[in-house]
């Protein structure tokens, strides 16, 4: 599976329990749009998270 994908935007946030939700419900409704959200906890800095927005 050789899938390429295109960053359109990152942004730090600051991190909730709930962010997931929010990435989540966008994953299951824009996926058929060819795009795709993903989070993650800043390696330096666990009270914030990089939320980053790819085309698929």
């Amino acid at each position: 599976m050789d899938e390429k994908y295109e960053t359109l935007s990152t942004v730090k946030v600051a991190y909730s329990s709930d962010l997931y939700k929010i990435v989540d419900t966008l994953n299951r409704t824009l996926k058929e749009d060819d795009l795709m959200f993903g989070l993650a906890l800043d390696e330096k800095n666990n009270a914030q998270a990089k939320f980053t927005i790819y085309r698929t």
